[in-house]
């Protein structure tokens, strides 16, 4: 097939085939590099809100406990604020009250909670099993698929290092009777230090990143489609004027000549290649000439 094609659309034919391999190679590097540095992004985002809640309970244990404790232990009422995941939960909810990050989580799931809220899923359970079985591992991360769309999450085990935080958690007879008439006696308890109870997960939906990078690959994609298209034509006209047009007037005349037709002449003044052959060819036909004439002389 391509013995019958003309030698431009050779040309043609290889020039489509190169640059749409460079195309393709290019999308496919291109997509997997945004693919990576909207991961990356994501990434980033849920290790700073991470470190914001730690910084927050950090200020919780060691401001306002200490100016809570003493009104908690006279009121009648349990003081919730006096819990760090309380503070926690709630500075989450004003963040998210704010349209960027209304479908970001932050969930501390616990195997056995003093508040049921804080139960954990059948998935933050695997989660914490996992930091049972594998103390050397600190932080879990991976993508979930929920019916809101594909998230990101980062989960971190919960650890009590301090003999004091566990004075709400050891038995119900030494729980303060607030947080019993609250929560109950029958949760929340025979907490031990240095175990795993639970895991810190903070939870970031990644439709909106991946379609942002999605956007940016197409844009840039038809971009360089567009280069390509150009080069093509651009290469393509070169070709056909430096090349396929000479080569068609020396055949052109090459069989003029063949039929007889002494005076026509290979017209090239370039130096190139083909501008050679033209000079060989008229040599040859100066040559053809002077061999006729000689034999008509014979004659």
């Amino acid at each position: 097939m391509l013995k019958n094609l003309k030698l431009g659309a050779k040309f043609t034919l290889i020039l489509v085939i190169v640059f749409a391999g460079g195309l393709v190679a290019s999308g496919t590097v291109l997509y997997q590099v945004l693919q990576q540095r909207a991961q990356t992004e994501v990434s980033a985002k849920a290790a700073i809100l991470m470190e914001t809640m730690n910084s927050v309970r950090a200020y919780s244990n060691s401001n306002l406990n200490p100016l809570i404790a003493p009104i908690a232990k006279v009121s009648p009422v349990f003081i919730p604020e006096q819990i760090p995941t309380y503070s926690l939960n709630r500075v989450f909810e004003n963040l998210r009250k704010n349209d960027e990050y209304k479908s970001y989580f932050y969930k501390e799931a616990f195997l056995n909670p003093t508040n049921l809220r804080d139960k954990a899923d059948d998935f933050e359970t695997d989660l914490i099993k996992r930091f049972i079985a594998e103390p050397n591992t600190k932080e879990i991360t991976g993508f979930r698929s929920q019916p809101g769309g594909k998230t990101f999450y980062v989960a971190r085990p919960f650890i009590i290092k301090k003999a004091s935080c566990l004075q709400c958690h050891s038995t119900p007879e030494a729980a303060p009777k607030n947080m019993i008439i609250a929560y109950g006696a029958e949760n929340g308890f025979n907490w031990e230090l240095n175990k795993v109870l639970g895991s810190q997960i903070i939870t970031i939906p990644v439709d909106e990143v991946y379609t942002s990078a999605n956007s940016a690959w197409w844009i840039v994609f038809g971009i360089l489609a567009v280069i390509f298209l150009l080069l093509l034509v651009v290469i393509n006209l070169l070709l056909k004027r430096n090349v396929t047009q000479r080569l068609s007037r020396m055949a052109q005349t090459a069989d003029a000549v063949s039929t007889g037709s002494t005076e026509a002449n290979f017209v090239e003044d370039a130096a190139d290649e083909i501008g050679t052959l033209a000079t060989a060819f008229n040599r040859m036909k100066s040559s053809l000439d002077i061999a006729l004439k000689m034999l008509s002389q014979r004659d």
